[in-house]
């Protein structure tokens, strides 16, 4: 298994022009599928869990959304899955060593003797994202499709997020809220001040991570600009809540890509999933 892309010129893949994204988590599941001809997002689902899932159940249902849309059945071109955890952590590229992986994540997260690490160069940034993937969902996915590659959530959200940053000094706080997950990035003068991700039950665990956040930052509440994306509106009560304790709070609709989508996959499309495209 491989982290880098595969074109194989003779593969009937091509002739599809095709890519898949998928991105899993242990709340939810997303997928996109871009038709490269047309440059159109063509299909694409989200299913958000009701309870955290084991690994073994995010396999079977990665196993049945694959099926009930065909894309098992498919052939692509490129295929891309984005593993969302809090197993990850970032690190300075001029202090990075291949060799001491379990090092980096083992003060920020809670690892096994057994687990695989993987790591992310976010080459633009000087920086590496290293962090545990879900290697039996990499396993199902190979015996699927063949070569393909894999990164973190985190990855993508802060180089699209850093990409699309402007110059402002003052810091911005970039908060994407997926299911139960929430992942907070602050960004200064395209420069990543922090991200980091939490797994949250209610409104109170969400504003209690914000504001912790916030706080170990010196950020004041009432001038620190707070940008709120992914399945969250302002009449969401946690939307409310966060009005209660920041002033500029606005909900962020980034621009996903440049790639059109056809109207049945509007409501199902994912930021994370269409920009690791």
């Amino acid at each position: 298994m491989t982290k880098k892309k595969i074109f194989n010129t003779g593969d009937i893949a091509l002739e599809k022009f095709n890519k898949l994204s998928i991105q899993v988590s242990l709340n939810g599941l997303s997928f996109c599928v871009l038709d490269t001809i047309s440059n159109t997002i063509t299909k694409s689902d989200r299913q958000i869990f009701d309870r955290t899932q084991t690994p073994y159940e995010l396999q079977e249902n990665l196993k049945n959304l694959l099926e009930t849309h065909e894309i098992d059945r498919a052939t692509f071109s490129e295929v891309i899955v984005v593993h969302s955890n809090g197993l990850f952590s970032f690190v300075p590229k001029p202090l990075f060593d291949e060799k001491e992986l379990a090092n980096y994540l083992k003060l920020n997260a809670k690892i096994l003797a057994n687990d695989h690490m993987a790591y992310d160069l976010l080459e633009n940034y000087d920086m590496v994202n290293v962090y545990v993937p879900f290697m039996n969902i990499n396993n199902y996915v190979f015996e699927l499709f063949g070569e393909f590659e894999y990164k973190h959530n985190g990855t993508v959200l802060v180089e699209a997020l850093l990409n699309n940053s402007g110059n402002s000094k003052e810091p911005v706080c970039y908060t994407h809220v997926d299911g139960q997950q929430m992942s907070i990035t602050i960004i200064s003068q395209k420069k990543l001040l922090l991200h980091n991700s939490f797994t949250f039950t209610s409104k109170e665990d969400f504003i209690y991570y914000l504001l912790f956040t916030m706080e170990q930052l010196g950020l004041e509440t009432e001038t620190t600009k707070l940008k709120l994306f992914g399945s969250i509106e302002e009449d969401d009560e946690i939307f409310k809540l966060c009005y209660h304790y920041v002033k500029d709070i606005t909900i962020f609709i980034p621009s996903v890509s440049a790639y059109p989508m056809a109207e049945t996959t509007q409501d199902s499309i994912d930021f994370t999933v269409i920009s690791a495209l």
